[in-house]
């Protein structure tokens, strides 16, 4: 059984759609994973001079989070996966949740998508995939975002002429 962590961006249905190439028929469980309002706050650092219903907003994020694992779990269904979906809310780290998922479910793999964000963006932002990749006890398979695979098809095919041009010089 396969792991798809899904978060609903073009990314993630892009990672569906590929890793459906890699493992056709395979069982998944396709993971979207939420956090409690109170846990977000405190992670922004920002605080509330407000009063906030806290268990109505966890509720409506929890929703959101089965609707998208649904609505992932159908996009997986389509590229050929008997899949599932599954929503689990984040106790830590989102890393932390898709380990902890996939260690529960016993999967086999972990599949994830990546912006690839570089620089100062991954710094600040963090990467989920990296973490994952970092911590996980199983194989994991990070799909690269459609947008750096053609950047980097475009930097690497200037090389490859870059390489050809020298060695006709030669």
């Amino acid at each position: 059984m396969i792991l798809i962590a899904y978060d609903g961006s073009e990314d993630s249905k892009s990672a569906i759609a590929h890793a459906g190439t890699l493992f056709p028929n395979q069982r998944a469980v396709v993971l979207t994973v939420w956090q409690r309002f109170v846990d977000t706050m405190a992670r922004a650092g920002a605080g509330l001079a407000v009063v906030v219903d806290y268990d109505e907003i966890d509720e409506n994020a929890e929703q959101v989070a089965t609707d998208r694992a649904a609505e992932g779990a159908e996009l997986a269904q389509r590229a050929g996966f008997d899949a599932e979906p599954r929503a689990a809310m984040v106790q830590s780290t989102v890393a932390a949740a898709i380990i902890t998922e996939a260690s529960e479910l016993e999967a086999d793999a972990i599949v994830i998508g990546t912006r690839g964000l570089t620089g100062v963006k991954s710094v600040l932002l963090g990467s989920t995939s990296h973490g994952v990749v970092q911590h996980a006890d199983r194989p994991v398979m990070v799909i690269p975002s459609p947008k750096a695979v053609a950047a980097r098809a475009k930097h690497h095919a200037h090389h490859v002429e870059e390489n050809r041009n020298r060695h006709l010089q030669a």
